[in-house]
């Protein structure tokens, strides 16, 4: 078995297959980094996450200078809700190559999610310093500093990263979580109700989710009632019919 027959099946998605033929290569050369590599990506792809650590974890021991392996480690932990790890592993990529502003973007989204906003925000800041055209490096300090509760810095790298990336959903998503952190209401619940209208899924749902909160702020008795209708709060926030401020 050569590698391009283990790229074929990856390439083809076909898992099932990559697995069948890693496990070959493995029982015969159980040190082989490369069919490590893709065995992890194989179980990542199937979500058995602690499968795939531990072989992209033996991918790095095997060949610890090998970029691939290290990124594909850190996109595992990711996957698998160890965010400080993976933050760490990103860090460490970015330390031996300061000039790949991605992946200390990627480091700044992990501190988020381990619920290190201020660190963060120290890895966002680098990413704009070395790349300041870079969209997710802006978006990503302003959802640290959001966290963080800095609302003035929060809307002024939101707004850089929609002025950026205007068609994106998080950076606006972003600006409207940013306006509400600094009291600036109606802007916020705006900004919601234009993405609830494109947003599908779960997406939508949390952005309503964040629109009802905010209108229970504002509401009396009969308005807070409506906004525990979920059903009912939909349709008249989709309408138009419902204001603050």
């Amino acid at each position: 078995m050569t590698l391009d027959e283990l790229r074929a099946a990856l390439d083809s998605a076909d898992h099932q297959r990559l697995l069948r033929l890693t496990d070959a290569i493995l029982a015969q050369r159980p040190g082989d980094d490369a069919a490590h590599e893709y065995r992890a990506r194989a179980l990542l792809a199937l979500g058995r996450t602690e499968e795939a650590q531990r072989h992209a974890a033996d991918a790095v021991r095997l060949d610890p200078d090998e970029i691939r392996y290290r990124e594909l480690l850190a996109q595992v932990l990711s996957r698998g809700g160890a965010h400080r790890e993976a933050a760490g592993e990103f860090g460490r990529l970015a330390r031996n190559d300061p000039r790949q502003a991605d992946w200390i973007v990627s480091e700044a989204r992990e501190r988020i999610d381990a619920a290190q906003a201020s660190m963060g925000a120290e890895a966002a800041r680098r990413a704009v310093r070395l790349d300041p055209d870079n969209g997710r490096a802006h978006l990503a300090l302003a959802q640290a500093l959001t966290r963080d509760g800095d609302a003035r810095g929060a809307m002024q790298s939101a707004a850089r990263a929609v002025e950026i990336m205007p068609g994106d959903a998080s950076a606006r998503e972003a600006l409207g979580d940013a306006l509400w952190l600094a009291d600036r209401d109606v802007r916020a619940f705006d900004e919601f109700r234009g993405l609830a209208a494109e947003l599908r899924g779960s997406d939508r749902d949390r952005v309503i989710g964040k629109a009802r909160a905010l209108y229970g702020q504002h509401a009396g008795p009969i308005g807070r009632a409506l906004a525990g209708i979920a059903p009912l709060f939909d349709l008249a926030f989709r309408r138009g019919w419902l204001r603050i401020g």
